[in-house]
């Protein structure tokens, strides 16, 4: 059996995100068109040591272990699947920015599921995988999915996996402030008033498979609240626009920007203006393949 297992985990941008109406439960519904990119974690997890150990490199604020998303996937591959021999270590090197929409968090959940589950032969199927995804949060399955280009619905748990589209320069840039998310859907609902007419997207497949496409349907329903917040994000994107790009708008439910530009030399050019603002920067693609576990 192999000792350890690298593995990458990307972050997400959405192409689109669409709040759609409040569940009983208190959930509000998503439809979204999930991408990955290549800006990404590295996590290396290993034989050893007691129960469950992790160290995590590079985050501002790492928070309590408990609470790493990593932390629990790893419990809850551990309890699934009838726990493992010995213990497991996992080092987790953050390049994603928390609490910015980059699904950061999420990734890292779903590369420690991956990894678990390389360095043990396989004992859980790909449905158990996503299953367990689903219980960790609901942009856990994407991650899982296979595919770097998916729709979802629901909750995330509902997914399309779709055919990537080709790779394309991408800037990414945060602001430095965190948005939180249930207040992002708090104050969606209030500027809503209850009311909402959904577009019929669904009808729509067609417009998913070129960029041109993608551009004519991508849309926020969180740009408006990330505005009131911090109203640089504007004049971000308004930066990233007049530089060429193509689509610039919020990454997910905040606080970071994306663009996606037809040329890295128009993408290289904007990078500094977005950075005059404020802005943390980051150079990255659209990911054409997901990353797989590489056994060491």
């Amino acid at each position: 059996m192999p000792q350890s297992v690298e593995i990458l985990a990307p972050a997400k941008v959405n192409l689109r995100l669409q709040v759609l109406a409040q569940e009983s439960s208190g959930y509000h519904a998503m439809e979204s068109l999930f991408c990955a990119i290549s800006l990404a974690d590295r996590l290396r997890v290993s034989r050893g040591g007691e129960q469950i150990e992790l160290e995590v490199d590079g985050a501002v604020d790492p928070g309590p272990v408990h609470d790493n998303l990593a932390f629990r996937a790893a419990q809850l591959y551990l309890l699934e699947t009838g726990g493992v021999d010995g213990g497991v270590r996992i080092h987790l090197e953050k390049r994603i920015p928390a609490a910015a929409g980059l699904g950061g968090g999420s990734s890292d959940a779903a590369a420690t599921l991956l990894a678990l589950n390389a360095l043990h032969d396989s004992p859980a199927s790909p449905e158990a995988l996503l299953q367990m995804g689903i219980e960790l949060g609901s942009d856990v399955p994407f991650f899982l999915c296979g595919s770097t280009l998916a729709l979802g619905w629901g909750r995330g748990e509902r997914l399309l996996a779709l055919p990537p589209l080709p790779s394309r320069p991408l800037l990414v840039a945060h602001p430095g402030v965190a948005m939180p998310t249930a207040d992002a859907f708090q104050r969606v609902a209030e500027l809503r008033g209850g009311a909402y007419r959904p577009e019929a997207f669904r009808m729509g497949l067609g417009r998913v498979t070129t960029w041109d496409g993608v551009e004519s349907m991508a849309a926020n329903s969180f740009e408006t609240v990330a505005d009131e917040r911090l109203p640089d994000l504007a004049r971000a994107r308004e930066t990233m626009l007049s530089g060429g790009a193509r689509i610039a708008m919020l990454a997910g439910s905040g606080s970071a920007l994306f663009g996606v530009f037809s040329s890295s030399a128009e993408r290289d050019a904007s990078e500094p203006l977005v950075r005059e603002l404020g802005f943390a920067t980051w150079r990255a693609e659209t990911l054409h393949a997901g990353p797989a576990p590489q056994i060491a």
